[in-house]
């Protein structure tokens, strides 16, 4: 036990303090073996206390083990094995308390060196004034004088905000996947993943449905047809019924209100954990996309004049629907806004403290690791991150490669300027407070005495209460209340300990344990089960019988009740939990006039500055929780005065204000939507033709009608007729001629005189069915074109007619017309080409033939992708990096150079570096992170087998590319087949997942330098893709016929 002189010491001391050693063999005291002497109180103070703060549960169960044995050398035979078992537990925490501490110095370093760096990028200097954020968040509410907050009623809130947006009409997009979600009685408390998050995302839907300016609201989450649940989780919509307000907008249309739609992905038999969603996010995206595309045109009939009415903002809440969120953001080009909940990096930071567990461990049980990068995309891709306290923005996002709060008010305050932030973004973070509904409060509750106002009501005492009161030996003591679900860190068991050592606690008051619903223990998952277990052993311990109550079930509407019944014995509300991120049911029982006792550690911080209605502790601290609880429930002055501070200030927590301060944040966004404009609205309602050859690659003139500007603005035009002449054109492609091959842009030109000259449409491959995609990332140009010739070969002989191809790779389309052409494939047999890691989108062009290259570039692709892109700023850094990057392997040699810019594959939105030497370059995923820290928002990954690097913008990627195409052309992602490597790309987990069918070739790609490639991924494929959907099938690279048939998509 070298090393370890302090667990010695501590083993030492419990012996030497045994009355049984007084006078004993000095050598018999510094015994580490624990063996039986008689009196065991302090080594059972050492087994149950210490122990417990590293929080390993079967020591206890071990130490009872060993007391219960019988024979004196097997009992300490076993003493003696748990004390080594001790020892490692605290070698292996301070271990990883060692590791911590050296990767959280290297992420400051890295930090402050981010910060110097994107300081010399941004030259200008900013002044002390500037240095400070003067745009005031919500969360100011503690810092004013509570004397001057007038009472403003959810009446006058929402006529306020209606008479400035009544000409509003919104429609908002909220996802949150995981738990159980309906709109009436929600079972919260059923297991981990259904909790306050549910409330809280119902409860908003439900509210902003209520608001004036707002049209519709989409919650979308997971259906659930599961024997395990009730049929209302399989039922594909729901619409959340509004409470009574006089302040609904007349303008009602068919499809006005707040719904909760559920969009089937994954298993449809089974309910799955939040950790175990990951693999079918894809697939969710895709159906999501379908919902908004078809919501989006329904609204247009009704309040849009014919044109779709695209989402304001698609707000994610957690990680898993964050980072759906981002996906559909991309592909539709709206703003994003996210609620983390609960942040990854924070969970991993407090279990590695634990010391129960390692990294890997970690991450095998809770996919801690694609969570966190679920909520680094949402720091890139979000307009708006919203907290519900300035402790979730200052203690956990900091975390975060991609967040700086000292960066992101530099840029905010150089953009207030006016002032370059040399491409540099960061997301807008405000402090929202989670909303209040009151339609449950009883009016005397809020105002006058309470034991009066129950004493002559006229209606009977609700059920919960005789659940409640029939463990109670004196019901009539005052009740202090803990309502939260059978989890470790809401720390119920340290609750319970303080209530039975406090004597005159328990004397003074009764204690209620509202811990979700339960209907056998051992049905119960391992980690509830071990809290209520010890809960009961210490109600036992303590002899608490007729003090404490555990009611087995509550229904949520009865949780009012529980509040009301607690003040009405002028009770108190405790949330002792470790960390909180917010604590919404402190909200809940400050309305209903109870004083609360809360953590120190998160939101119940910001809670109490605005509500001074309680108490704050340190739930590490027993003592502290007991004398916080007492003093309350003691004192009858200070229960009253926090009571009515309570009462006073609750209407801050409102959800008309939520709402307010939370339309106002997303009206402030800048709007976006897709770029396109539809040029011939009848050519896409056309009906069937009788050929099904008409298509992007039969058509004589395929002119886009480009009518955008490079910057991604769309043009102010009243219809969708595209009528201006090649001036209005010609000027903005001249801008970009540089940017462009010098061919496609000749082409591009050419494309659109002949598209304005004639009357030909732009007809669209929507009746494509199925459309192939060939995505296979070979390392070689012979691999590449055999597999394109195999693909073109079977779907001329056995795919259906009127078949649609695509090619998807990193190649540029100057390396795709070579390819084609040394084989004498024809570019016209594709549909369209996406380029450059899905960074560009070609289509065939037959009016090229006297040009270079016969193809257009979809300009509208471009436009739609440039969100947060750094252009020539990001190039800058990367340039800087590369030449950072040296091999000085050899020996009495000049250093060399592993990374250099590659001009010829780079365009406007691909920046492309060589890799001479792949194994001396850093991960994929270490540049990520330089990036993040240094606020430049990009998708960087290797391409041609890690021998080539491309940094395209943050939301663009092949499978991007195929979800735009899906928009703009209106085919059906079920309609796509997608064939692919044993290995690829970095973003070739992108490529596999959603709706859309894939054959896997075994034995292309499989040599695809994985050690560079995969190292950009810190979990397994595995974790992500779901290998046994049946969308997926493998098959031999010579057997590709075989594959497709598997899946049905050939016609012979």
């Amino acid at each position: 036990m070298a090393g370890n002189d302090w667990v010695n010491s501590y083993l030492e001391a419990i012996l030497d303090s045994e009355p049984g050693n007084i006078g004993r063999d000095p050598a018999a005291k510094s015994s580490l073996l624990l063996r039986e002497r008689g009196g065991f109180s302090p080594t059972r103070y050492f087994v149950e206390e210490v122990i417990s703060g590293f929080d390993e549960t079967d020591l206890f169960k071990s130490w009872v083990k060993a007391a219960a044995t019988r024979g004196t050398q097997e009992r300490n035979t076993r003493l003696e094995n748990m004390c080594w078992r001790i020892w490692n537990l605290a070698r292996k925490k301070k271990q990883i308390e060692g590791e911590e501490a050296q990767s959280l110095a290297k992420r400051c370093l890295e930090r402050e060196k981010a910060r110097r760096d994107a300081t010399a990028d941004m030259s200008e200097d900013l002044s002390e004034g500037e240095r400070v954020d003067t745009v005031s968040d919500i969360s100011s509410h503690g810092d004013c004088a509570r004397s001057r907050m007038p009472r403003i009623s959810s009446v006058d809130a929402i006529e306020g905000w209606a008479s400035q947006h009544k000409d509003k009409k919104l429609y908002i997009v909220l996802i949150s996947l995981h738990g159980l979600i309906r709109g009436e009685n929600m079972e919260l408390g059923r297991d981990s993943d259904t909790g306050g998050q549910v409330k809280y995302v119902v409860e908003l839907a439900r509210a902003l449905g209520l608001m004036p300016g707002v049209y519709r609201v989409d919650l979308l989450t997971r259906q659930i047809s599961s024997p395990e649940v009730d049929s209302s989780y399989g039922e594909p919509t729901e619409m959340l019924c509004p409470g009574h307000s006089e302040n609904i907008s007349e303008n009602v249309g068919e499809s006005s209100g707040a719904y909760i739609v559920r969009i089937p992905f994954g298993p449809r038999d089974k309910y799955l954990e939040k950790e175990l969603l990951w693999p079918y996010i894809q697939e969710f995206v895709d159906g999501a996309l379908s919902h908004i595309v078809h919501m989006s045109k329904v609204l247009g009939e009704q309040i849009g004049s014919g044109q779709p009415v695209w989402p304001i903002a698609i707000h994610g809440h957690y990680a898993d629907a964050g980072d759906s969120a981002a996906l559909l953001s991309g592909t539709l080009n709206v703003p994003m806004v996210f609620t983390g909940h609960s942040l990854g990096r924070d969970k991993l930071e407090q279990l590695l403290k634990q010391g129960r567990q390692s990294r890997e461990e970690i991450n095998a049980m809770y996919k801690i690791m694609r969570r966190i990068e679920a909520e680094e995309l949402c720091l890139d891709s979000s307009e708006i991150i919203i907290s519900s306290t300035r402790q979730e923005i200052e203690g956990q996002w900091c975390l975060y490669d991609g967040f700086d709060v000292i960066l992101e008010r530099k840029l905010r305050a150089r953009i207030r300027r006016g002032v370059s932030c040399y491409g540099r973004f960061m997301p807008r973070t405000f402090i929202i407070p989670p909303g209040m509904e009151f339609n449950h409060v009883v009016d005397g509750d809020l105002d006058g005495d309470i034991e009066g106002n129950e004493e002559h009501s006229a209606s009977p005492d609700p059920q919960i209460w005789a659940e409640i009161m029939r463990f109670f030996t004196n019901p009539r003591k005052p009740m202090i209340l803990a309502l939260a679900r059978p989890d470790p860190k809401k720390n119920i068991v340290m609750l319970v300990k303080a209530f039975g050592e406090c004597r005159a606690l328990r004397e003074l008051a009764n204690l209620t344990l509202i811990m979700g619903n339960r209907d056998a223990i051992d049905e119960m998952s391992s980690t509830s089960a071990s809290v209520l277990t010890a809960v009961l052993k210490l109600i036992d311990k303590y002899d608490l019988y007729g003090q404490v109550a555990y009611p087995k079930h509550h229904r949520q509407s009865d949780v009012p009740d529980i509040y009301r019944l607690a003040a009405k014995t002028k009770g108190v509300f405790i949330n002792p939990a470790f960390i909180e991120p917010f604590g919404l049911t402190l909200i809940e029982a400050a309305s209903h006039g109870l004083p609360i006792v809360a953590t120190k550690n998160g939101g119940p911080v910001d809670i109490h500055k605005v509500l001074d209605n309680g108490l704050l502790v340190d739930p590490h601290d027993q003592q502290d929780i007991a004398n916080a609880l007492l003093k309350l429930v003691a004192e009858r002055q200070l229960w009253a005065r926090c009571r009515q501070n309570g009462l006073r200030n609750i209407h801050l927590f409102s959800w008309p204000e939520h709402c307010k301060t939370y339309l106002s944040r997303l009206t402030s966004c800048r709007p976006r939507h897709p770029q396109w404009q539809r040029t011939h609205q009848e050519a896409f309602d056309a009906p069937e033709p009788d050929s099904p050859n008409d298509s992007l690659r039969d058509i004589q003139d395929i002119s886009l009608n480009l009518k955008l500007s490079l910057d991604g603005e769309k043009a102010e035009e009243e219809n969708n007729v595209v009528d201006g002449g090649l001036d209005s054109v010609e000027g903005k492609l001249e801008n970009a001629a540089m940017r462009l091959p010098k061919g496609v842009v000749r082409a591009t030109v050419k494309a659109n005189e002949q598209g304005n000259n004639s009357s030909s449409k732009f007809l669209l491959p929507r009746r494509r069915k199925p459309i192939f995609v060939v995505a296979v990332d070979c390392d070689t140009d012979d691999e590449r074109i055999g597999v394109i010739q195999r693909v073109l070969e079977v779907v001329r002989r056995a795919g259906p007619p009127g078949s649609g191809l695509i090619l998807s790779t990193s190649l540029t389309i100057s390396e795709v017309y070579s390819l084609l052409t040394s084989r004498g494939v024809l570019p016209t047999d594709f549909d369209a080409f996406i380029c450059s890691s899905g960074s560009d989108i070609y289509y065939p062009s037959s009016v090229s033939e006297e040009f270079e290259l016969p193809f257009t570039l979809d300009l509208d692709y471009r436009s739609h992708i440039e969100y947060r892109w750094g252009g020539e700023d990001l190039r800058r850094t990367l340039v800087r990096w590369a030449a950072s990057i040296v091999d000085n392997s050899g020996q009495g040699e000049e250093e060399q150079s592993v990374v250099a810019e590659d001009e010829q594959r780079s365009s406007t939105y691909c920046l492309a570096f060589s890799v001479k030497n792949p194994e001396r370059v850093p991960p994929i995923r270490e540049l990520r992170k330089l990036m993040r820290i240094q606020a430049l928002r990009c998708h960087v990954l290797y391409t041609h087998g890690g021998s080539e690097l491309h940094v395209i913008p943050v939301l663009a990627s092949r499978s991007q590319a195929l979800r735009y195409l899906y928009i703009r052309w209106g085919v059906e992602l079920s309609n796509m087949v997608v064939l692919v490597g044993e290995d690829g790309d970095t973003d070739y987990e992108g490529i596999l997942g959603g709706v859309h069918k894939t054959v896997i070739l075994q034995g292309l790609c499989s040599a695809a330098t994985p050690s560079r490639i995969r190292s950009g991924r810190s979990y397994p494929l595995e974790d992500v893709v779901a290998f046994d959907s049946p969308n997926i099938v493998r098959t031999e690279a010579d057997s590709i016929e075989l594959g497709l048939s598997k899946l049905g998509v050939l016609s012979r």
